[in-house]
């Protein structure tokens, strides 16, 4: 498996005058693979979430149990993202990616056509195994798509190129749902007595047809191709150097102990992301239970306020990506300092409504909430996409995927499920709503210092 998983090696250059048209074509074929590929990873992710109630009312899962079922996928999904970014970093993206959607997609599906019984902590504990193999695979999706950024995007573009990849993931969660009816409503039809079974099993068809796609359109390096590198045909040779060529695999000890453990803004990357990370899941997963908690909205005004919050999110990693590009040259750091602190006067504004600090009418009230949703989902998930891409710049090339797994681990293990599951979730239930969404606020101000703190250092090294 490991041979298999190799990248290729470098190709004899093609000639000088078939380079600007191969690389454009290429290019645009290697980021639709890479984009459409990482969406799919979430088509066989959260299915769980949506099958879980029809599931419960069957008899097959207990209800008090599905919680921690849910949770084997973001638990496995922060480790695996560590230890497969290390991996990816000596393998063909183009094979790891598409070995990982299918081998997910394939688990996932596996969900939908297991004979469960009558005991439903059998099958919760059967559930929970298949989920944290689903949240291992799921690793291998960001760390060769963070590879081909870093190997056929120059750092001053790579910004907004990867701002632009990262609304994937977005696309996959709200194409997921439209799946998932549409995998019901086709079980139904042909005659499944289950027919919450299509929520596993439909969309991981859909994934196995984008995995096809992704093999045509997916390769490792320019060099695989016959093409220079990237900062040869850009003329943009800014970033870290590599000790090797910028191609070579790299042995683990290099790449965990010198371009990780050792590199000291990494760590400030890192620890600024469970910042982040705190913020947009303490405000998005807690939202439709905040505000029916506190009488601001039903349940189905929550719903959408949680689908507006995400959908303008999508628009605001777009438009800090290419802030982060056009005006302050590729550097990362600024923005992220402008957008977590205005994300973090948006927080305020929701806590302050949510207190009764600021008060209003109902509708008024509702209108200051549906603003701050949207002020934290502008400008939180620039910075979601902007550490990625700081992970990337403050590491070689080819260990693109380790600094991008570690930077991964404290977000989703530290920054999501302790700070805005445990913490935030334990705070509201032992002390109150109000000093929890309070807590977030101070989450999302300490980012602005974190991210402030790498300024100047990511000045001084896009000059070099």
């Amino acid at each position: 498996m490991s041979r298999f998983l190799d990248p290729p090696q470098p190709k004899p250059l093609i000639s000088e005058e078939k380079v600007d048209k191969t690389y454009k074509s290429m290019r645009l074929k290697v980021f639709l693979g890479a984009f459409f590929g990482y969406a799919a990873y979430y088509l066989v992710r959260k299915n769980l979430s949506l099958a879980a109630p029809d599931m419960i009312a069957d008899g097959i899962l207990d209800a008090g149990k599905v919680g921690l079922a849910m949770s084997a996928v973001s638990i496995a999904y922060a480790f695996s993202k560590f230890v497969m970014g290390s991996v990816s970093d000596r393998s063909d993206a183009r094979k790891f990616l598409c070995v990982g959607l299918v081998l997910s997609a394939l688990v996932m599906m596996s969900v939908g056509l297991i004979p469960f019984g009558t005991n439903t902590a059998v099958n919760t504990a059967i559930i929970f195994v298949m989920m944290l193999l689903v949240g291992w695979l799921s690793g291998f999706g960001w760390p060769p798509c963070g590879r081909i950024m870093a190997h056929w995007f120059s750092q001053n573009e790579r910004s907004f190129k990867m701002s632009i990849w990262n609304v994937s993931h977005t696309i996959g969660s709200f194409s997921l749902g439209f799946l998932a009816i549409a995998g019901v409503a086709l079980a139904a039809d042909l005659g499944v007595a289950q027919s919450w079974r299509g929520n596993f099993v439909f969309p991981a068809l859909i994934a196995l047809v984008i995995a096809l796609f992704c093999w045509w359109a997916i390769r490792d390096t320019p060099e695989s191709c016959g093409l220079p590198a990237v900062g040869d045909w850009r003329n943009d040779h800014s970033g870290v150097k590599s000790k090797g060529a910028a191609g070579e695999k790299l042995p683990f000890k290099v790449l965990f102990v010198d371009y990780v453990l050792k590199n000291k803004l990494l760590w400030i990357v890192a620890i600024s992301n469970v910042a982040v990370y705190m913020v947009r899941y303490g405000i998005g997963d807690w939202a439709p239970t905040y505000l029916q908690a506190k009488g601001i909205m039903t349940a189905a005004e929550s719903k959408v306020a949680f689908s507006v919050h995400n959908i303008v999110g999508a628009v605001g990693t777009i438009a800090c990506g290419w802030a982060t590009s056009k005006i302050f040259k590729g550097r990362c750091a600024p923005m992220n300092v402008i957008c977590m602190l205005l994300c973090g006067l948006g927080v305020l504004l929701y806590w302050m409504v949510g207190a009764g600090i600021i008060q209003a009418e109902p509708g008024t009230q509702k209108v200051l909430v549906y603003v701050a949703l949207c002020m934290i989902g502008f400008f939180i998930y620039g910075p979601v996409a902007l550490t990625g891409v700081q992970a990337l710049n403050l590491v070689p090339k080819n260990a693109a995927g380790t600094a991008a797994g570690f930077v991964g681990l404290f977000g989703y293990l530290l920054g999501d499920a302790v700070c805005s599951k445990i913490v935030v979730g334990g705070i509201a239930n032992s002390s109150s709503w109000d000093a929890a969404m309070l807590s977030v606020a101070i989450g999302s101000l300490i980012g602005v210092v974190l991210c402030a703190l790498l300024i100047p250092s990511e000045k001084r090294l896009t000059q070099e």
